[in-house]
């Protein structure tokens, strides 16, 4: 085998099976949010649903958006790629913590969005951990870790949020 020569690009790496599988999971049901908020936008302006526009934003970014980058970011840069197990914990509890936010938001209970963003908080030690040996320390562990920072300071700016008066 000979030495790519100066100028020349190196072949792609190819994604092993087990390392699709453990973003398969992450990528449906992230997609499955994308397309529901785009459905709850659409439906917003018609039906005068005023938290729609919100309802929308957060399916799309946080259910959505980020379990992609987050699911396909730890598959790709994890050493071993997550087990089954890992990932299923990780969906469940960051899929649940999606939804007790949206359910506090819309019924206005403060304590459903904390217990909401607990859990939240949970998926994304989870996911932190499964990244914790890098295959790599270039650009992609940067933005995974730049997801995750994101995400865990935006928690508790939301708390805040959900518990502030509403005029």
């Amino acid at each position: 085998m000979s030495k790519p020569q100066a100028g020349s690009v190196a072949a792609p790496e190819t994604i092993s099976t087990a390392r699709w599988h453990a973003m398969g999971g992450f990528a449906l049901v992230g997609l499955i949010a994308v397309i529901t908020g785009g459905l709850v936008a659409a439906a917003t302006g018609p039906t005068g649903f005023t938290d729609g526009s919100w309802v929308a934003a957060y399916l799309v970014l946080v259910a959505g958006v980020a379990q992609v980058g987050l699911g396909v970011g730890q598959a790709l840069l994890a050493v071993v790629p997550p087990s089954g197990r890992r990932r299923g914990w990780q969906l469940l509890v960051y899929n649940v913590a999606n939804a007790a936010v949206l359910l506090g938001t819309l019924t206005e209970s403060v304590s459903v969005v904390v217990a909401g963003g607990v859990l939240l908080l949970l998926a994304l030690a989870l996911f932190l951990a499964a990244a914790r040996h890098p295959r790599t320390h270039s650009w992609p562990l940067a933005i995974y870790r730049i997801l995750l920072a994101i995400l865990g300071v935006s928690v508790p700016v939301g708390i805040v949020l959900s518990a502030l008066p509403h005029s």
